[in-house]
């Protein structure tokens, strides 16, 4: 039996039915007032807001998987843009990474399979996964032993409620960040074409010079470096006006001055793989088109020695022009500027001469050459450069300089010779030690110097720039 207190508390059936009655009753007066006073709408917006408060499991986040496989269609960029910018993302809580080697390249970290990298973009948390499947082949239902097939993918997993952001912004970004890294590790290529211009071949491009290094007068360099850079900044402005994303090069000046190291300097500069053009092995207008088509974005078109690399049929006498040459000067103006030059973004054409004064004034006019720069022969803030480059000497004019005597005479000497930057770098070459380069390089200047006709008169920059603005008004 219950204790007596017990039996006191408990009510008898007929109280408890009586108290649901009246229970009821009330909610049913309650259910008739809200319906009577609240619209309907407005119920059901409440009711909703109830279930949710009183709801007794929490809400389940759901994720959302994005397979990025390897190849659709061919080669997947968003795959190679994910591979580069993920290897970025590795730090030390990366257990299990891949390493290679090639004979030119270094070390190249890449992911083990299955392995998970982490990741967030504006608050979102982010599982990149890399997966690889191996498959045997199978063969009239049979699997041949020994070969198989490999399949590779990310898998990117989320919360389901970003969707659009990870999709329409977190992707971008991916790719946007690859093309950054890429820029930075990318290994520029120069493409030469072969026999009569059938095809481009390629080689690592491993030329060392840059603007730091290269022998040339400071406010030249600074000015070839501002136009580059502003003509990277103008896509926009190129494509409103709707002009062809390129830039006009012409290089001139003697031999050995540093064209080809300016054509490095910029390559290097840009990140721009180098397509050098010989005209003469291009048989026909068609071929160039050609050519050009194969050309890659981002890239420097360089067509060395214009003023001799071939004779144009419409500049030449009948008795030298080549019945097997079909490439015009019409083809080439229109391969600059006309609309084949448009095929194609973020492209510069340089050409370089010796002779600018045997250059066609077609060639020469606004437009297809944007910026004539003159490489000249070399002079005191180049000389110091080259000093800094080859014997370590600092690049400087103190009182206190150790070679400050030989410097001055050097100067000097410059004032009054024609020597290339060519010249002087090989002269310095020839020993390591400064004070027996320096020797030996004065000595050249001194022959240099006699060798000049006493009457004979130095051409400035300022009067080659004028004999240049004269040949184009020819036409």
């Amino acid at each position: 039996m219950l204790p007596g207190n017990v039996m006191e508390i408990m009510a008898s059936p007929s109280s408890l039915f009586s108290a649901y009655a009246s229970f009821s009753g009330s909610m049913m007066l309650v259910r008739t007032m809200v319906n009577d006073i609240i619209p309907r709408p407005v119920q059901a917006y409440l009711w909703q807001a109830i279930r949710r408060l009183f709801k007794a499991n929490p809400p389940v986040q759901e994720h959302l998987t994005l397979v990025v496989e390897e190849y659709f269609h061919g080669q997947n960029e968003i795959f190679d843009a994910a591979e580069i910018y993920l290897r970025s993302k590795i730090d030390a809580n990366t257990d299990r990474l891949k390493i290679s080697k090639s004979s030119d390249e270094g070390v190249l970290v890449s992911f083990a399979k299955d392995e998970t990298i982490l990741d967030t973009f504006d608050g979102v948390e982010l599982e990149w996964k890399f997966v690889t499947v191996t498959t045997p082949h199978q063969r009239r239902g049979s699997y041949d032993e020994g070969e198989e097939s490999q399949e590779q993918y990310f898998e990117l997993s989320f919360d389901k409620k970003h969707k659009d952001k990870i999709i329409g912004s977190y992707v971008p970004f991916v790719i946007e960040k690859s093309s950054e890294i890429k820029g930075k590790e990318k290994i520029l290529k120069m493409f030469t074409c072969g026999g009569y211009g059938r095809s481009w071949s390629s080689v690592d491009l491993q030329h060392p010079s840059t603007f730091d290094t290269l022998a040339m007068e400071p406010e030249q360099k600074k000015a070839v470096m501002n136009d580059l850079d502003r003509f990277l900044g103008r896509r926009e402005f190129y494509k409103r006006v709707g002009r062809a994303w390129k830039r006009g090069y012409l290089l001139y000046g003697p031999p050995g001055t540093g064209k080809s190291s300016l054509v490095a300097a910029m390559a290097n500069y840009l990140k721009f793989n180098v397509y050098d053009l010989q005209l003469s092995n291009i048989r026909s207008d068609s071929q160039l088109r050609e050519l050009l088509l194969e050309t890659g974005n981002s890239s420097i078109l360089v067509i060395e020695d214009i003023d001799c690399s071939i004779d144009l049929p419409e500049r030449s006498a009948p008795t030298q022009k080549d019945p097997r040459s079909e490439l015009t000067l019409s083809g080439l103006l229109n391969f600059i500027d006309g609309l084949w030059s448009s095929c194609g973004d973020e492209r510069i054409i340089v050409f370089t001469t010796n002779h600018v004064e045997k250059l066609d004034p077609a060639l020469l006019r606004p437009g297809r050459m944007d910026m004539h720069i003159h490489m000249s022969y070399c002079m005191y803030h180049s000389f110091k450069l080259l000093a800094a480059n080859y014997l370590g000497i600092p690049d400087t004019d103190d009182e206190n300089h150790c070679h400050r005597r030989v410097f001055t005479e050097i100067k000097s000497l410059l004032a009054k010779t024609q020597v290339t930057p060519a010249e002087v770098a090989e002269e310095l070459m020839k020993s390591e030690d400064p004070h027996v380069a320096l020797d030996g390089l004065v000595k050249l200047l001194k022959q240099k110097k006699r060798e000049t006709p006493t009457d004979g008169k130095l051409e400035t920059v300022e009067e080659i720039e004028d004999q240049l603005k004269e040949k184009l008004k020819i036409e």
